[in-house]
């Protein structure tokens, strides 16, 4: 664990980890390694109070490991590692379901950072699943029978060309590489089309209840957004969406996503 000399850590229920009074600029490389290793164990950290530019942002998330882009987006124009997340100037809210970040390549986002800079008045916090407490809470059947299936995952919602990815299989249970622990790794049922081995309409049906079960609100974190706030979680065991409804004012936040890589 990060020394708690330095960094004070706060558990968040139902799970994740808050941090204050340190600075991501502050972080040196030896509890950069542990931070991972916190992330890995927890699925989530909130970082409070941070006045921080994007620069120190970018510079945070690569020294985390290699930064990545998902095609489409919309890149911040001064920082195009990172792209927009917002409301403003649309006719519409946003559409948000729970999801993991860009699944649907071969080697998705390990992390997936998002820093606060407008806050609406009210609304527009994001939920947080934990995706192993999901796994470990299905049935021992369950678990048995699915132990080696594979998932399909596909594109939605984006305009990519021939050459670019749109599907990838992923094993259904996931051991994460640094907590050794399994996560139920899912992403909207729109995006998960197939499992290894069944009929199509057998496996929609199963991911429809799978999905359900991880996102059953008493294990859910509701982050409610302040000013200086960056949240960084695992994306191989936490799936995430933000909640429109009712929300009053602007809001925007820059998202940064991280592979994983050794820190050197």
């Amino acid at each position: 664990m990060m020394s708690r000399e330095t960094i004070n850590f706060r558990p968040l229920s139902p799970f994740g980890i808050e941090v204050s009074e340190i600075s991501i600029n502050d972080i040196n490389r030896k509890s950069l390694v542990s931070l991972k290793h916190v992330i890995a164990n927890n699925g989530l950290v909130i970082f409070r109070k941070q006045a921080v530019s994007d620069a120190d942002f970018v510079a945070f998330l690569s020294r985390l490991g290699p930064m990545t882009f998902t095609v489409g987006e919309i890149p911040v124009s001064h920082r195009p590692e990172l792209n927009v997340v917002s409301n403003i100037g649309r006719e519409r809210p946003p559409r948000s379901v729970f999801h993991t970040d860009t699944s649907y390549i071969a080697r998705p986002p390990a992390f997936t950072a998002l820093r606060a800079l407008t806050i609406p008045v009210s609304g527009g916090g994001t939920l947080f699943s934990d995706q192993y407490r999901a796994y470990e809470t299905l049935p021992t059947t369950v678990k048995e029978q699915l132990a080696d299936a594979r998932v399909l995952h596909v594109m939605s919602g984006l305009s990519l060309d021939e050459h670019q990815e749109n599907q990838s299989w992923h094993p259904l249970f996931l051991r994460h590489p640094l907590s050794g622990r399994l996560a139920l790794f899912l992403s909207t049922p729109e995006r998960c089309q197939a499992i290894s081995g069944m009929t199509i309409d057998r496996a929609q049906r199963i991911v429809r209840l799978l999905y359900q079960h991880s996102i059953r609100h008493y294990r859910l974190y509701r982050h409610r957004w302040q000013p200086g706030d960056i949240a960084l979680w695992d994306n191989r065991c936490t799936m995430h969406r933000a909640d429109h409804s009712q929300v009053i004012g602007d809001r925007l936040l820059h998202r940064g996503l991280v592979l994983d890589e050794p820190i050197v």
